[in-house]
């Protein structure tokens, strides 16, 4: 640029004055001496704001630009916009940088400490590097032989097993046909996938019934369809005979609602309404249980065998759906949000807290660990998948997951110490409409007509005109590139390669499907620089005649794509002897490759991710670095005129083809599910259920027989009448009278049961019912108020609180007779019961008490949990339903350790007093209690839970009691989940509970505002909680767990009044339930 030779040298200033200067000037005045200071206006105004696609762009006004006084302005502008991008990427490489070192000294120090406390266990020939040991002990070969070895492969003699198998893909628009991919950032891959393997896994053997859950929408800016309940993918396959297995049998997506229904929410916005979609998804898998149950279960409910999350929102819910249920959870991550926070940072675009504000990222990886904690396993695309992304994550340690397996396999206890099993199952795919075609080498030189039938270059499709227009040769191969306009995808470096090769512009075209550019306006900045780029570059190298980029509108994008592989896989045409090429940065996987394998085209595709297993799986192509422009040009150019590699690669690619196919899939799926520990409810055969069936559906029995009460007087009447007595009048009364009969007998049935059905004598000589009234309340009031004292002992106002909702409920007979009461606590069992009498309040005014955070459940009254001597014991269905991963001593040892040895690590001070000690008075089996003495050195709730994690451990931190109390209860349990127990367990719906909580409460007090449970606030109660323990600073916070505006929540205006909790009450129940 002649005349503006000082850029270069203004540049060099600027970037060797570093990050450090400049940032403590004082302030600058736009203007000096009555002159612009453009310098220092573009240090204020346009630095903050700079866009790195907006650079391009002003250059661009820049050389559009005569006047040299505004030429030079504009470059300065550019200037400093360069200089910016390139300081804070600096900045944001040292902050990862800095980040990454710690996060690495913090693990290797965590897998120091699981590896010492385990060792105890071990002999003194055992005891060593075990780490290092055990990494050299098996080569890949001898891992993968052995994997083999140990797992039985699922085949048709599983098919008398009839499973139920629940799927899990929340986000998104979901329905079977027509799919909507691309629409959005939300309805893509995923969809499709999740859509296919339902139909897959319902016509495996032994696959009885296969859910797929995702979210109801009723908005008008949607299809109606996606607001449907239900909708079936497939029937159940028929038996030898052709008669169907069952009419509940197949695939069926439900639609369970939560959020606002009328409003279409992208992914980030649904964190707070996950608790929501768990409910309604757990109240469907209820009822289905049952009705399988009935049909193949013999009467006993059918649980799923296996819950399975997609994303980290699905496996979210999968994971608490996975705790309350008691049956095993797998995971499939698609993209992850560690790599994704990694990818923006080295941009430089964003920082942090905008990358958060955003995508919600901070939320979205906390889900990823939480679906770590509670998975079996974990199925991933790639190996470079489970090394490169999962590896990043507090929950997935690969040396110590080998360290953890080898002691399960010599028969030695881990303490409670686990890690998820990582599997690499590449995805499946629909072949069914694929002809293989064998061909020799020389065919397309035998052959003098067309091979085949609509195949002539003039009978092309609409669609495969529309692109074959573009060439002026159309009969040259084709070189096929299939990617949104997105710059991860590279298709600027293809063009590139292309443009700069002639050989390869005399020998083929190439065709470039990258979705909408209908406005390129109107698109994102990085799709329409990518977008404006390629159509400059065409121009640049002059590819008119030789470059197609066809605008197609999205929904039609897949579609072009396998037309023109349908075109493309016949050889007899030397124009479509073609390759399909993904150039991407880096690929998580490739699907695109294996399609284009599977209709005969050989592949060219970059080294980076999930091509490098497909191309060893299929051996059809070549890899390359998608950085080198050269070498994808030399691999395009060696595939297209070497004819004997093409079709060995097309002869490879049809051969190993089968390995991607869905059956392959669901075999190995199936497989590795099977091989988990298989867990279930195991209370079914001990409870009525019919009994509690019939007493649910007794409220309608009685409707029945006032109405047939009346149609019995009617029938008589007629019958007097007319006189008539046929035959089958006399049979329909003889039916009628005998259902009545029914009806009176289940209701005299009632009335003996009406106080809990057989009664039994108590230790102390009182009557205790069998079973609780839960199973026949239809109203449940939940008591969850956290108001203590500084010492973490109860004050007035939860006395208070329990004498007028009490009062509040049996003012109204009609619902104190339908309700029931449970008090909800982080106190132990025998604080409670103390309380309660200073409260003088009757134990069995309460239908359940949940206690110790959530780890133990009594039922006050029954005889099921009440001991010789009148004391209540817990229930031990419950103990056992959560003992999941659970390990007290490991626990409470590591804590501890963690805990006390924190403050003389960081303080160095001498005498310090230890911030937590073991409180046995209030700890039971399930739950680990510390007394917190120093408030202000206590670590927050997400860090102590990163150190478990990344020692192994898996469990649930509460504190409590006003910050006096840590307690440490199982992975599955907590306040919230006993809740959902006392659904599964005794069939009261949790949207027939109401619970009464604080503003603030324990670390626990946001999992019980959300849900379908009404919620009642109770402003100005509880003066000082725990929630300042709950997270750091920098993570997510309250607003993305809790909805900010919900039906189900209502708020008291202050104080504790029965009449204004009653009018709460009713507010509350006036809410539609969106289930």
């Amino acid at each position: 640029m002649a005349g503006n030779e000082w850029i270069n040298g203004y540049l060099e200033a600027i970037l060797d004055s570093g990050a450090g200067k400049g940032e403590n000037q004082g302030p600058v005045g736009i203007r000096e001496r009555g002159l612009f200071n453009a310098t220092r206006y573009f240090v204020e105004e346009v630095v903050s704001g700079v866009s790195e696609t907006d650079i391009h762009r002003t250059w661009i006004k820049v050389s559009a630009t005569r006047n040299s006084v505004e030429r030079s302005t504009r470059l300065e502008n550019m200037c400093w916009r360069i200089w910016h991008l390139a300081r804070k990427k600096k900045q944001v490489e040292w902050e990862g940088f800095q980040r990454m070192t710690k996060w690495r000294l913090e693990r290797e120090q965590g897998r120091k400490d699981a590896t010492e406390d385990m060792s105890e266990d071990l002999s003194e020939g055992e005891k060593g590097d075990t780490v290092g040991e055990l990494l050299q002990c098996e080569t890949p070969r001898k891992k993968f032989q052995r994997n083999l070895s140990d797992l039985q492969t699922w085949s048709d003699e599983n098919k008398e097993k009839k499973l139920y198998i629940v799927l899990i893909s929340l986000h998104g628009l979901v329905r079977g046909e027509n799919m909507e991919l691309g629409r959005d950032s939300d309805t893509g891959g995923q969809v499709k996938y999740v859509v296919e393997l339902s139909r897959a896994l319902a016509m495996m053997p032994g696959v009885y019934r296969v859910d797929l859950f995702t979210r109801q929408i009723a908005s008008p800016d949607v299809d109606w369809s996606y607001g449907e309940p239900t909708e079936m993918l497939t029937a159940g396959e028929c038996d030898a005979e052709g008669n169907g297995i069952g009419e509940s049998a197949g695939a069926y997506i439900i639609r369970i609602p939560c959020g606002p229904r009328d409003k279409y929410l992208r992914k980030e916005l649904l964190w707070p309404y996950v608790p929501e979609f768990v409910d309604g998804a757990l109240s469907h898998i209820l009822n289905m249980s049952k009705v399988l149950g009935e049909q193949i279960g013999g009467g006993q409910p059918v649980w799923p065998y296996v819950i399975h999350g997609h994303y980290a929102d699905a496996g979210d819910c999968a994971a608490l759906l996975s705790g309350a249920l008691n049956v095993p959870m797998v995971l499939t991550g698609h993209s992850l949000g560690r790599n994704k926070l990694e990818q923006l940072l080295k941009q430089g675009r964003q920082s942090n807290e905008e990358i958060n504000a955003t995508y919600k990222i901070r939320r979205r990886i906390e889900g990823e660990e939480l679906s770590l904690d509670a998975a079996e396993l974990v199925i991933t695309s790639t190996r470079q998948e489970i090394d490169d992304q999962w590896g990043l994550y507090d929950g997935f340690d690969v040396k110590l997951e080998k360290v953890l397996r080898a002691r399960v396999r010599r028969g030695v206890d881990c303490h409670g110490r686990f890690m998820p099993r990582m599997v690499v199952i590449p995805p499946g795919m629909d072949f069914s409409s694929v002809l293989v075609q064998e061909e020799s080498v020389d065919a397309d030189e035998n052959n003098n007509t067309i091979a085949s039938e609509g195949s002539s270059p003039k009978e092309f499709s609409p669609i495969c005109s529309d692109v074959m227009k573009f060439f002026t040769n159309p009969h040259k191969p084709m070189i096929l590139a299939l990617s949104r306009p997105d710059p991860k995808k590279n298709i600027t470096t293809l063009l590139k390669a292309f443009g700069e090769s002639r050989p390869l512009r005399e020998l083929a075209n190439l065709t470039l499907i990258m979705g909408n550019r209908d406005d390129i306006d109107e698109m994102s900045s990085g799709n329409a620089s990518v977008l404006t780029t390629v159509l400059k570059l065409i121009d640049k190298y002059d590819l008119y005649g030789l470059v197609a980029t066809q605008s197609i509108i999205s929904s039609m994008m897949f579609l072009t794509y396998i037309d023109l592989l349908q075109r493309l896989r016949f050889p007899s045409l030397k124009a479509f002897k073609g390759v399909f090429i993904n150039p991407a940065l880096v690929e998580p996987f490739g699907l695109t490759l294996i399609e284009a394998a599977a209709h005969g085209l050989p592949m060219v595709a970059t080294k980076n991710g999930g091509p490098v297993d497909i191309n060893r799986a299929l051996k059809n192509g070549l890899l390359v670095d998608p950085h080198d422009q050269n070498a994808i040009a030399d691999a395009l150019l060696k595939l297209l005129a070497d004819k004997n590699l093409w079709h060995e690669c097309r002869r490879n690619g049809w051969k190993n083809i089968h390995l991607f196919s869905w059956p392959e899939h669901c075999r190995t799926y199936l497989t590795r599910v099977a091989a988990c520990r298989m867990r279930h409810p195991q209370w079914q055969m001990d409870t009525p259920v019919d009994e509690i069936v019939n007493d649910e559906s007794l409220g309608d029995s009685l409707t029945d027989f006032q109405e047939l009460s009346l149609r019995l007087s009617i029938d008589g009447e007629k019958s007097s009448t007319i006189g008539s007595h046929d035959a089958s009048a006399e049979k329909a009364n003889t039916d009628v009278q005998e259902q009545v009969k029914r009806i009176m007998s289940r209701v005299k049935r009632h009335e003996q049961d009406a106080e809990g059905g057989v009664r039994q004598q108590d230790g102390s000589g009182n009557t205790a019912a069998k079973y609780p009234l839960l199973r026949k309340r239809k109203r449940l009031f939940v008591m969850a108020i956290d108001s203590y004292d500084d010492d973490g002992r109860s004050d007035k106002k939860m006395v208070q609180l329990i004498k007028e909702v009490f009062k509040a409920i049996r003012s109204d007979s009609q619902m104190a007779r339908i309700s029931g009461f449970v008090l909800s606590t982080a106190m132990p069992i025998t604080e409670t019961l103390e309380f309660l009498k200073s409260a003088k309040t009757p134990v069995k005014d309460f239908d359940a008490l949940i206690c110790s955070s959530g780890s133990e459940v009594y039922y006050p009254g029954t005889s099921q949990c009440a001991e010789d001597e009148g004391k209540l014991h817990a229930d031990p269905d419950y103990s056992s339903h959560i003992d999941y991963r659970w390990s007290h001593e490991g626990v409470k040892r590591t804590i501890t350790k963690l805990m006390n040895s924190h403050d003389v690590q960081n303080e160095h001070k001498t005498g310090s007093v230890d911030v937590v000690e073991v409180d046995l008075t209030s700890s039971n089996s399930h739950c680990v209690s510390f007394l917190v003495k120093n408030k202000s050195k206590a670590l927050p709730v997400d860090n102590l839970r990163q150190m478990l994690r990344m020692r192994g451990l898996r469990c649930h931190l509460v504190y409590c009691r006003n910050c006096s109390r840590l307690q440490v209860v199982p992975l599955h349990a907590s306040r919230s989940q006993a809740l959902r127990y006392l659904f599964v367990r005794w069939g009261l719906n949790v949207a027939n509970m109401y619970v009464i909580v604080g503003e603030k409460g324990d670390t626990d007090h946001e999992e019980l505002v959300a849900g379908f449970h009404k919620t009642i606030i109770l402003k100005g109660v509880v003066e000082n909680g725990s929630q300042k323990l709950l997270r750091s600073p920098v993570n997510y916070q309250k607003e993305d767990t809790v909805p900010g505006e919900c039906p189900f929540v209502v708020y008291t205006s202050g104080g504790i009044n029965a009449d204004e909790i009653m009018s709460a009450l009713k507010t509350a129940s006036k809410a539609v339930a969106r289930v």
